[in-house]
């Protein structure tokens, strides 16, 4: 029987319906919760993923702005609009588009930002906080691939989840989330040896390299359930994931599609996180 499908675009409908409720109550207590976008440069996708996230804040009710800096804004420059950022009270989220120029380092940029106002959970204190369990701002990605396990009631705890994938943003956090829901973890990547031997072995298959189509029916067991986080344009135009997902979802028990899976969650968990941070800068 064919993979039942996660449809992270549903899903995500159904969350912002309920947040646009949560919203509705907090602005009858005078409360806006506001995300500020900063976007440095042109970059297509950049610009397109800063819209996507400006519209669907207007969705649900959530006030946003963009801030666009030019290519050639120096570091100073930026880490003093983050810094008056830091201090208006007005503003509880803020979101530094990345990646940044290459003058930029995005390591200090994250590290300017309040970690009560961090809704992208990438500063070190928020990482940190996750490592340990602690409630804080989770990476949204991640927090969006956890929320989608659970919405199908996928068994986690003692479960082998293997994962491809070791960055920053994806990877390394999605690992810690299912550890701290009792998994059991294997990280995999470009130097990883006996790939398919590892992958076969997963219960929950977690796949982040940003290569269409590479992971195949003979990398999983029966019954798997694939997240399949990449998303690549494909000479057409159209996107696929990092996973064949025709002929993977034969074998799958559950399996997420590219586009409509992961993408969506990662904007709907966001503007959970921007909620979140209005209420707790306003001790609610």
């Amino acid at each position: 029987m064919p993979a039942e499908i996660i449809n992270g675009k549903e899903l995500a409908k159904q969350i912002r319906e309920n947040m646009k409720e949560e919203v509705s109550d907090l602005r009858e207590q005078g409360l806006v919760p506001h995300l500020t976008v900063v976007l440095v440069g042109d970059d297509p996708a950049s610009r397109s993923y800063v819209n996507g996230k400006k519209k669907a804040s207007a969705e649900t009710g959530i006030t946003s702005e963009i801030i666009e800096l030019p290519e050639s804004t120096s570091e100073k420059d930026l880490l003093d609009t983050i810094s008056e950022l830091n201090g208006n009270p007005e503003v509880h989220g803020i979101l530094v588009q990345l990646p940044l120029p290459k003058a930029i380092s995005e390591q200090k940029v994250i590290e300017h930002i309040n970690p009560e106002k961090d809704v992208d959970g990438f500063h070190p204190l928020n990482i940190g906080r996750m490592m340990t369990g602690k409630d804080t701002f989770l990476p949204c990605t991640p927090f969006g691939i956890v929320t989608m396990l659970k919405s199908k009631n996928i068994k986690i705890a003692g479960q082998h989840v293997v994962i491809i994938g070791r960055s920053n943003i994806v990877g390394k956090p999605v690992g810690q989330l299912l550890l701290n829901e009792n998994a059991t973890v294997t990280y995999c990547h470009s130097k990883t040896k006996d790939l398919k031997e590892i992958t076969k072995l997963a219960d929950i298959l977690i796949v982040a390299v940003g290569k269409p189509n590479v992971i195949g029916p003979d990398f999983i067991k029966q019954g798997t359930a694939v997240v399949d986080v990449g998303v690549n344009r494909l000479e057409n135009g159209s996107l696929t994931g990092d996973v064949d997902f025709e002929a993977v979802k034969e074998i799958a028990s559950y399996i997420t599609p590219v586009p409509k899976g992961v993408g969506p969650m990662t904007i709907t968990m966001l503007l959970q996180n921007t909620i979140k941070a209005a209420k707790r800068l306003n001790n609610q």
